[in-house]
């Protein structure tokens, strides 16, 4: 029990920082009925039934299908690499830069057995990149852009006006950058593996067409909430246990945290005067030290500048390893693979992502004018 505890923690360490940092601001401000109010039912809600909709096309073997029919197309090694990296940029706008990741970083592992690990690494680096650019896109590509398209209730023209112009500069970062690194050989294939849960992949699908349309607030969030609970308690037990729960419950815990602090004026009024006419450049500074996701929330609370913040904390995401979540979730996934391979992964990482995180925020001075 004390070992699970222990590398529950250790894999968990976004998760227990946020539990006590909200704990620490309880004894600042004490408990109360006001606590209801600094969460984000709605993002969770929506994020739960993302989660839902994504471990269920995977249990259905959606993404292992893909993964053989990517194989099949033979060709060569580099084709096969770049269509696995651009794979996972396109995905990312629609299942989340994390879901993205914890699908196709193993079955990309596994695609690439017997091939040098410098290669590996620098595929499954690039996966990381392209999935945090794509992922800027929309307002399910991620946590902090479903979060701060709820809370500034953002309509959708104004939305993709801000994230489309950093993410075609995204886009042509990675796709230049895969076409200018040689990768000889040729692809084979190491799946085998490749059947499809039909029945079960519509129904996925479907609660997944049903979330996407609460977040262009189409139809109610709470009626596509309690649909999807209620079919999953009563026909699908398992795949609520596949939930990223402890995702949900470090957002619960910044919303406690950021709540706490808006209420003390010091912290209010420091933040508010350091972010005022700022607010790209320190959201995307601020994510380097607690990540995009903490940041968006952090921040929103001080600011009404919709624009600044969105487009800092998405190119914040690029840079150090905890400016992303997905970016720790991809590093957890690598060295559970290959246990000798943190190094050489925390090297290429941190090399290739500091260098995009420069490209972009040129790019995005340009953008915010």
């Amino acid at each position: 029990m004390k070992k699970k505890l222990i590398a529950f923690l250790k894999a968990e360490p976004v998760l227990l920082l946020s539990g006590l940092l909200a704990v620490c601001s309880m004894f600042w401000v004490p408990p109360s009925e006001a606590y209801l109010s600094y969460v984000d039912f709605r993002t969770l809600g929506i994020l739960f039934c993302l989660m839902a909709a994504v471990s269920g096309l995977t249990k259905d073997g959606f993404f292992q299908a893909m993964a053989l029919w990517l194989t099949r197309k033979g060709g060569s090694r580099k084709r096969l690499c770049i269509l696995l990296v651009i794979l996972c940029f396109a995905a990312s706008m629609l299942i989340t830069n994390d879901v993205a990741l914890i699908t196709f970083v193993p079955l990309t592992l596994l695609l690439l057995k017997g091939t040098a690990q410098r290669l590996r690494i620098f595929v499954v680096v690039m996966e990381t990149a392209a999935a945090n650019l794509g992922s800027m896109l929309t307002p399910i590509g991620n946590p902090q852009n479903l979060y701060l398209y709820s809370h500034y209730g953002l309509q959708p023209a104004e939305f993709f006006s801000v994230t489309f112009p950093v993410w075609g500069a995204g886009f042509l970062l990675v796709l230049l950058t895969m076409l200018l690194v040689r990768i000889p050989g040729k692809a084979e294939a190491s799946v085998e593996n490749g059947k499809v849960f039909r029945r079960g992949a519509l129904i996925h699908a479907g609660i997944f067409l049903l979330t996407l349309l609460s977040v262009f607030r189409l139809i109610p969030w709470l009626a596509v909430w309690a649909a999807v609970f209620l079919y999953l308690l009563l026909f699908d037990r398992k795949l609520i246990a596949r939930i990223d729960y402890s995702l949900l419950l470090t957002f619960v815990f910044f919303f406690l945290l950021v709540g706490n602090l808006g209420r003390m004026d010091a912290i209010r009024l420091w933040v508010s005067n350091l972010l005022q006419g700022r607010e790209p450049i320190v959201s995307a500074a601020v994510s380097q030290i607690i990540s995009n996701v903490p940041a968006a929330i952090l921040l929103s609370r001080f600011t009404q500048d919709a624009r600044g913040l969105l487009v800092g904390v998405n190119v914040g995401g690029a840079g150090t390893l905890v400016a992303s979540l997905a970016s720790l979730i991809t590093f957890r996934e690598y060295t559970r693979r290959v246990p000798n391979g943190g190094k050489r992964f925390l090297f290429l990482f941190s090399g290739i992502s500091f260098a995009f995180l420069a490209i972009l925020l040129a790019a995005m001075s340009v953008v915010m004018g």
